[in-house]
């Protein structure tokens, strides 16, 4: 049973971003238990806000922090981790006058309202990251990306991916084609009217192609999937009162409503030509994460993502920067079946009646039928309101079967992220933790078929990394 009581005091996930993030420079690791598996070979990208308040002055939402990047290299004489700051123009102008300067997803600018409307909102760069063989992109979801060194986390700058229209939203969650190693992402641009871009890159990030779709009205969209031969996003029936954010007002995050008459809508594009295939409408729900899809056997297509009732969860991500959540607003797992031609869903069931979020198949099953899902749970018998996820677990999608590592009391996990081992057909779970009792963080390396056991390894980061959002892994060469 829920109490006052226990929703009031804070917990100990509060401490990771109570303060902001402390870079360190490469730094060897040590190893705490266990040993670094031999095939593990490569490196860990991580993204997340290391930054929630400047001059006494907190941000308004867990989206607004500055992106701080976590590097760990995995080589034949063992780790090393470097933590970063993104370089944004928006963050040096901030250090530099001590305070915030800009609206953002969750924020007014500071100042006279009658100065807010002309100031630019930051990019952030905070979300995700991209691992090209040059270089390393830090995504937003509302501007471009930034490249930065794959070894030193240093930034280099925006970077237009080779289009000569400079500046352009790119989302934070492109999809690589395992198949083609084609690089798909999309941005939403807000004028006369809403349009979806539609972008395809080689494995470099240039991009070689573009499209729009007509968006009715300004919704938001988080993130796509990529199934086969589709790619196919569901617009959430919601739309922004533009003009309150237009004249510093109120902030996006404050301006979105629920509008669930509207249903959700999905929009199926043509892979190859980018070209809108379908435009369909069904019940109305919210997701901010897919965990992935793939055409059957019968040439419908199967969607599995995770599915919120409404739009509650950002009252509740929002109070994550306060470090303190009162507000129940959980998804969990499902899938949807839905005809490309016709974008009419045919069949929707719920795989995992647990909350849950941060759903990751293996890069190598992108767009293909994927036995198992790895995500982040709550640990079992705790009060989710005032928590944070306490676990990571697999589901298979076949039995059912899901297995849980419970990491242990006051124990944070980020989204686990599937390695494979480079000299056999093992996988590894790869998570950085935060330990809330000794205020600490660490990596941690699980079996990926033994997630109710130990982990094989855990080493220890010389600084705490506040809980993020998603990162990557790049194999070595």
């Amino acid at each position: 049973m829920k109490t006052d009581t226990k929703i009031s005091a804070k917990k100990s996930w509060a401490q990771a971003l109570a303060r902001p993030a402390a870079e360190f420079p490469l730094t060897q690791l040590l190893v705490k238990s266990g040993k670094i598996p031999a095939g593990l070979r490569g490196t860990l990208y991580r993204n997340g806000p290391g930054r929630l308040e400047r001059g006494g002055m907190n941000a308004g939402h867990w989206f607004d922090g500055d992106g701080a990047i976590l590097a760990v290299h995995f080589t034949d004489v063992g780790a090393a981790a470097v933590y970063r700051y993104v370089q944004t123009a928006g963050y040096q102008a901030e250090e530099k006058a001590n305070k915030f300067l800009y609206p953002n997803y969750g924020m007014t600018a500071p100042g006279p309202v009658w100065l807010r409307w002309s100031k630019p909102v930051k990019n952030v760069a905070n979300t995700s990251v991209l691992a090209l063989p040059d270089r390393l992109l830090a995504l937003w979801e509302a501007g471009p990306p930034h490249s930065l060194d794959l070894q030193t986390l240093e930034t280099i700058g925006i970077d237009n991916l080779g289009n000569s229209a400079g500046e352009f939203p790119y989302s934070a969650h492109g999809k690589c084609d395992p198949m083609t190693g084609n690089i798909y992402n999309f941005g939403v641009t807000i004028g006369a009217t809403t349009k979806l871009n539609l972008y395809k890159s080689d494995a470099t990030g240039k991009i070689l192609q573009k499209a729009t779709v007509a968006l009715d009205g300004i919704s938001m969209i988080h993130d796509f999937v990529l199934a086969g031969k589709y790619l196919i996003f569901f617009v959430p029936p919601m739309r922004l009162k533009v003009l309150p954010v237009l004249a510093g007002i109120s902030s996006y995050s404050e301006s979105f409503e629920w509008k669930p008459e509207l249903g959700t809508q999905i929009l199926v594009i043509d892979s190859e030509t980018l070209s809108l295939v379908s435009r369909g409408e069904t019940e109305p729900w919210f997701q901010w994460h897919f965990a992935n899809g793939f055409v059957k056997e019968d040439s419908s297509v199967a969607v599995d993502f995770v599915r919120f009732a409404d739009f509650q969860t950002n009252q509740r991500l929002k109070e994550v920067a306060a470090g303190e959540t009162r507000t129940d607003a959980e998804g969990t797992l499902w899938r949807v079946h839905l005809n490309p031609q016709t974008g009419k869903v045919t069949a929707a069931e719920e795989l995992l009646d647990q909350p849950c979020e941060f759903p990751v198949v293996p890069a190598s099953e992108l767009g293909q039928d994927s036995r198992y899902i790895y995500l982040a749970m709550y640990r079992p018998d705790v009060d989710i309101v005032p928590e944070r996820f306490g676990a990571i677990a697999r589901l298979d999608t076949q039995s059912r079967n899901l297995t849980i590592a419970d990491l242990g009391e006051n124990r944070y996990p980020t989204e686990p992220i599937y390695v494979p081992d480079i000299s056999s057909e093992k996988g590894w779970i790869v998570t950085v933790i935060y330990d809330g009792n000794s205020d600490s963080s660490e990596v941690w390396i699980f079996d990926s078929d033994g997630l109710s056991d130990s982990p094989v390894c855990q080493l220890e980061l010389p600084g705490v990394i506040p809980l993020g959002f998603h990162g990557t892994w790049k194999s070595a060469v």
